[in-house]
């Protein structure tokens, strides 16, 4: 396992023995995509973590307007790793983003909210620990093609794995290509991404991030799963994008490319991101107990909170208009909002791996990979935190198969949004309990809405599907 470097000049120490040529500084833009600039060594110095870099924030998405465009990262050393993939030894260090002229963390920064929700839980009291725990899904494709104008839009993807290739002439086509709902998961040569799943999870290993598993998914087409172990909120969120990094670029070694949109494929499975979080102080799980499925009241009412919010919860959990082809019935995605053990059609469940007290936690199934982890991990701490305070009951769990119920009982369990503009419309409504703390500011919540509506939901309501021909060109 990579060390952690803890200061400055620890870093300053590494880069000479090193010899590293290039430092690269990386920040996470306000959707959710991993922004970077380098520079060379010479300009990095120990004052240089405490001073700051400049550079552009009204070319990042969500950011500053054009007349107040200068800003700072400033490098976090703890964050340092050796990049993989450069072909000159470049030092990589994730970075907070800082106001030049208050010397203030942004507030937009991803990363500052995240610091922040860390913060106000041991502010209040509660715990000293959030630890979060993502199962990322993603899928592997050979090529994807797609466009859309005036007159004319489509997408094409496929996959050496793809079902739908079983009657292609490939000189020869071999088979082994997994059947729809069928990939979790057969040995190869039906799973024909083992070696490179394992090269990604050593790849990530070597940066100092500790995995748990690897293993293909439930639908064709090459989808994997790769597991993080848990880890504190803020590492977390850097974890996780240097989860999507290495994955992608060691895809694009092979010559594959990988996605971390939820819902690539029609009628088949698409990849969520079940999310995991126990909550501890001075070493002790706050979440284990002698209740239901051997959880605390604590855990109950973290329970209640997660569930009463959800809906405002997926503006951030699940943000993008794609993330809601995911959430329908049928496909093992969680669309009702009720809590239960080992039934995996709730969207709370409580794994049941383990009966140890450190291993107790709640298990929310709603996200999906193409949130923003900063975002969505604060976002998921807030609401059970409110869930605590205000001791809300979760109700009675579901201990049966949601998707079996009769209509009437059905009628009676709270479902997801069903599009992101609901979820929008749900975040406008319900979101005091992120403002607490100043961990979501009002600005930031104004800004996430209306950015999603104008440049995501509107965008796609504007423009024709190929589908709505196939209905109705001939009426």
């Amino acid at each position: 396992m990579m060390k952690k470097w803890t200061s400055p000049k620890e870093v300053l120490d590494l880069i000479a023995k090193e010899e590293v040529k290039i430092v690269d500084l990386r920040f996470m833009d306000f959707p959710g995509l991993w922004q970077h600039f380098s520079v060379p060594v010479c300009e990095v110095k120990e004052s240089t973590f405490e001073e700051g870099l400049g550079f552009d924030g009204s070319s990042i998405r969500g950011w500053q307007v054009i007349n107040e465009s200068d800003m700072l990262v400033k490098p976090v050393a703890e964050t340092a790793f050796i990049d993989p993939f450069f072909e000159h030894k470049t030092l990589v260090m994730i970075c907070n983003i800082c106001d030049p002229v208050t010397g203030e963390d942004y507030t937009r920064d991803p990363r500052n909210i995240a610091r922040k929700a860390e913060k106000y839980l041991q502010t209040v009291g509660i715990g000293d620990t959030a630890y979060i725990g993502p199962e990322a899904e993603f899928f592997i494709f050979d090529d994807v093609r797609f466009d859309q104008n005036e007159h004319e839009g489509y997408y094409r993807i496929d996959s050496v794995e793809g079902r739908w290739n079983s009657g292609k002439e490939e000189s020869p086509n071999l088979g082994y290509k997994p059947r729809y709902k069928e990939g979790y998961f057969p040995v190869p040569p039906t799973d024909k991404f083992q070696d490179m799943r394992s090269e990604m999870m050593l790849s990530l290993q070597d940066l100092g991030v500790e995995m748990e598993c690897q293993h293909h998914e439930v639908a064709t087409g090459g989808q994997a799963e790769i597991d993080l172990r848990f880890a504190p909120l803020v590492e977390m969120g850097d974890n996780l994008l240097k989860y999507k990094y290495v994955i992608k670029n060691v895809a694009t070694k092979y010559g594959k490319t990988v996605t971390f949109m939820p819902k690539p494929l029609w009628n088949d499975n698409g990849s969520g991101m079940h999310t995991h979080l126990s909550i501890w102080k001075d070493g002790q799980n706050l979440f284990a107990g002698d209740g239901y499925s051997g959880l605390s009241e604590t855990c109950m009412y973290a329970i209640g909170g997660i569930l009463k919010h959800a809906p405002a919860l997926l503006a951030f959990t699940n943000p993008t208009t794609n993330s809601y082809k995911r959430l329908v019935p049928g496909f093992e995605a969680p669309v009702n909002l009720a809590y239960s053990s080992r039934n995996r059609s709730a969207a709370v469940r409580i794994p049941m791996y383990s009966n140890s007290p450190k291993a107790k936690r709640l298990e929310f199934r709603c996200p999906d990979p193409s949130c923003n982890g900063y975002l969505a991990f604060s976002a998921l701490l807030m609401a059970a935190i409110d869930g605590i305070q205000n001791k809300i009951d979760p109700g009675q769990p579901l201990d049966k198969d949601i998707y079996d119920l009769p209509p009437e009982e059905l009628a009676s369990v709270p479902h997801t949004p069903a599009t992101l503009e609901e979820a929008l419309l749900a975040l406008q409504a319900d979101h005091s309990f992120l403002l607490k703390g100043d961990v979501f500011t009002q600005d930031v919540i104004d800004t996430w809405i209306s950015y999603k509506l104008r440049n995501e939901a509107k965008a796609l309501a504007l423009r024709p599907h190929p589908w709505e021909f196939a209905m109705y060109y001939d009426i």
